[in-house]
C-alpha cells in the first residue's frame, strides 16, 4: 500500500513538473517554477 502510494506521488510530481515546464514557456522567466 505504501509502495503504491509512493508510486502515485512520484507520478503526480512528474506530471506537475511537466505542466510547470509547459506553462513556463508562456511565462516570463521570473514567474517560472522549476
Amino acid at each position: 500500500s505504501l509502495r503504491n502510494y509512493n508510486a502515485q506521488v512520484g507520478e503526480t510530481y512528474a506530471m506537475i513538473k511537466a505542466l510547470n515546464k509547459l506553462t513556463g514557456l508562456g511565462m516570463p522567466e521570473t514567474c517560472r517554477i522549476d
